[in-house]
């Protein structure tokens, strides 16, 4: 009778093992050794670093990578390092500049925890759109300033009743945010190129062109993925569409910003914004918008972060625990939609 190590599926982490713990904490990396012959111990970081090491004859013998953030590009060396290998499970967002066209080309499957990723991405959005909504940062300043009572006059162009968010990019994101967006006092307006107008009702939003949603939303939040069509979607013309005291908020790439046509914007106060990415990222330490009182900066915190990055790992095991079932991933990623996902 085969040992129970003989019957887990020979498995090697590769990423920065600085994540493992947060992603993997106790009980949940007991529950994958369950069903996972892995020594956490071994982490792959430097591929060119492997050869002679305990990591190349992990690698020799591995069927699963699990992999994270630190993780090297998956290209020609691991498709020799690990001639048995037959799925990569990231234990973090996107997979597109991770998996190299050798695995591919070889059909190994590919799971993402990107689902799991989204999930505080909406979260953090949402919190944004109800703060904005009701001017809280810009009160709060008032208040530390003056320390007076809010007069009506002072407050008349605030609040969440009727509030027309526009939400760009259906992606996994965007549609969890459609979902937070239900049960509140919105006009919810949508802009994605690959959703029809049936679908979009379906998501509790009302299709719209790119240009359209911009002049009649109030809040614009940006969920579309890092793409060349997708690269400064929000241009100077287009920036100038949004009305006077709207705000826009940003979770999802830098990029998809003009970054110079926006910073004037906000310098002039005509726009306010919520940036938690930016282009660069980070920003220079003289960039106006670090202190700009129309700007909520944040470094790059939407995504998983502390106890939330403990659900990618759960996501990882849960796929894992599939393949030891004779399933396909739940999470698969699909090489056809690389070009147009995140």
């Amino acid at each position: 009778m085969p040992s129970p190590e003989a019957q887990r599926i020979r498995t090697v982490f590769a990423m920065n093992p600085v994540h493992l713990p947060r992603l993997f904490p106790p009980r949940l990396m007991e529950r994958l050794r369950r069903t996972a012959d892995v020594d956490p111990g071994v982490v792959v970081r430097d591929p060119t670093g492997a050869a002679g090491t305990a990591v190349a004859g992990r690698l020799a013998g591995a069927e699963v990578l699990i992999t994270g953030w630190g993780c090297p590009h998956l290209g020609a060396w691991a498709a020799a390092a690990a001639p048995r290998l037959r799925a990569v499970l990231h234990a973090a967002g996107s997979v597109r500049a991770l998996v190299g066209e050798e695995l591919w080309e070889r059909g190994v499957a590919v799971s993402s925890a990107a689902a799991a990723n989204a999930l505080p991405v909406a979260e953090y959005t949402l919190g944004m759109i109800l703060l904005t909504g009701k001017d809280a940062f810009a009160l709060r300043e008032r208040f530390r300033a003056t320390g007076a009572p809010l007069s009506p006059a002072d407050t008349a162009g605030v609040g969440n009743h009727g509030r027309r968010v526009g939400v760009i990019g259906a992606s996994r994101v965007g549609r969890r945010l459609l979902e937070l967006l239900r049960p509140f006092d919105f006009e919810v307006l949508l802009h994605d190129p690959y959703v029809s107008d049936a679908e979009a009702a379906g998501l509790g939003a009302a299709p719209l062109a790119l240009e359209e949603l911009l002049r009649r939303s109030d809040i614009v939040t940006l969920h579309a993925p890092d793409l060349p069509e997708t690269r400064r979607l929000l241009d100077g013309p287009r920036l100038a569409l949004i009305r006077d005291g709207g705000v826009l908020i940003n979770t999802s790439r830098g990029a998809l910003v003009d970054h110079d046509a926006l910073t004037r914007e906000l310098v002039s106060g005509r726009l306010r914004a919520v940036l938690d990415v930016t282009e660069p990222e980070p920003l220079p330490a003289g960039s106006p918008l670090h202190t700009l009182p129309n700007v909520f900066l944040t470094p790059h915190i939407a995504g998983s972060l502390g106890n939330e990055l403990e659900r990618l790992g759960l996501t990882v095991v849960e796929e894992l625990e599939r393949l030891a079932a004779g399933l396909p991933p739940d999470h698969l990623v699909r090489r056809a939609d690389l070009a147009r996902v995140a």
